[in-house]
């Protein structure tokens, strides 16, 4: 049995969604754990606004990136596990916007709208966030045959989160852009896999 094989075999292994659910949480755990151990250094909210968002991002780009390896030959089976990392990426995606609400805004809903008015990188934050909200809805078999061919359409729109994303970063960079290239070039890579892709089955 070829490596691929092998691999697609391990992937349709019950226990293996079980395990890549519960692994998917390990953020979180690691997250709470950090809270009651006071470990997130000086400035806690500032720490955990960032590393909920930066969850949030991976998810999408680990989504993003089911496609492209879903059409490797042989590797279809992993394409099964796109709607529980697309759920994941929208999980912390509300936790990030939770802790802002509750962090930043003690509360009050009312701030949100002020704060998305005033401040373009929350703006686009929150647009993203907006963009995700309709495809974790539709991520259901129901949905997606009571949608038919509109729901491909909908969920395109998984691109435009990530963009919104990737701006809601950069502008609010200071000193360090570091990270923003980093995230630009992972999407810029996965888009280009992508476009391989689509002009291999042309040929």
């Amino acid at each position: 049995m070829s490596f691929k094989k092998r691999i697609a075999a391990w992937l349709r292994l019950p226990f293996v969604r079980y395990l890549i659910f519960f692994l998917s949480l390990l953020p979180l755990a690691n997250l709470v754990y950090a809270i009651f151990k006071n470990a997130l250094g000086p400035d806690p909210a500032e720490k955990l606004s960032y590393l909920t968002g930066e969850w949030a991002l991976y998810f999408l780009f680990f989504t993003l990136a089911i496609t492209p390896l879903s059409k490797i030959k042989g590797m279809t089976v992993i394409a099964s596990y796109r709607r529980m990392l697309g759920l994941y990426s929208f999980f912390y995606a509300c936790l990030h916007l939770l802790v802002f609400i509750a962090v930043w805004l003690a509360w009050d809903l009312q701030d949100v709208f002020v704060e998305v008015s005033e401040r373009p990188y929350i703006a686009a934050g929150f647009v993203s966030w907006v963009l995700m909200l309709p495809l974790a809805i539709t991520s259901t078999r129901k949905w997606r045959q009571r949608l038919g061919k509109s729901w491909k359409k909908l969920h395109k729109a998984v691109y435009f989160a990530v963009t919104a994303a990737l701006v809601h970063i950069v502008w609010q960079v200071r000193s360090d852009s570091g990270d923003f290239y980093f995230y630009l070039a992972v999407f810029l890579i996965l888009m280009l896999s992508r476009i391989n892709f689509s002009v291999f089955r042309k040929q």
